[in-house]
């Protein structure tokens, strides 16, 4: 009986991180993903560092390590870790997989890519969503200012019904 575990794209999606305006994730979850330990995982990548250049992993400083300690739960380990966590962008991911070289690992890194495919597509449909709703919005501020215009010509020609001047009468008379 095998007791393989499944494991969610949701799970993923909730382990990547926005840090420096790029979706990563975190050495330590990675290296659970993986099935290595963080340690293994970094020096795989010491080894083969030419293969992760900055756009593909970077490490955080002390600072990012505290916000993302103070905002993740899952990562209070790191609070009590003296070094700094390194982070790997959906490249960086996918390079991890190549030179790990397990089943396992290449396995998850398909899965991480997909999270991360799956993330983006998400976001620029959101966006998209968010431009129509902008539109629609500057569309009624239009034409409530429209609507307004309308209703002052509207007061303008009432008033001058009201205040009427009875003009005399040129012509024969009776």
């Amino acid at each position: 009986m095998s007791t393989e575990l499944v494991i969610t794209e949701e799970f993923i999606m909730s382990k990547i991180l926005l840090i420096r305006d790029q979706k990563v994730m975190i050495d330590s979850d990675l290296a659970a993903l993986y099935g290595v330990t963080t340690k293994r995982l970094n020096e795989q990548v010491k080894r083969n560092i030419k293969r992760f250049p900055n756009n593909f992993m970077f490490q955080l400083t002390a600072i990012e390590k505290e916000q993302v300690v103070a905002n993740c739960d899952h990562l209070n380990k790191l609070k009590y870790s003296s070094t700094l966590p390194y982070v790997f962008t959906e490249h960086g991911t996918m390079m991890l997989g190549n030179v790990l070289n397990s089943d396992r690992a290449i396995e998850f890194s398909i899965k991480i890519v997909e999270a991360f495919v799956k993330m983006r597509e998400f976001l620029s449909h959101n966006l998209s969503v968010k431009l129509e709703i902008e539109n629609i919005k500057k569309k009624i501020l239009n034409h409530d200012k429209n609507i307004e215009l309308v209703f002052s010509y509207l007061d303008e020609l009432m008033e001058k019904q009201e205040n009427k001047v009875e003009r005399t009468k040129i012509g024969y008379k009776k």
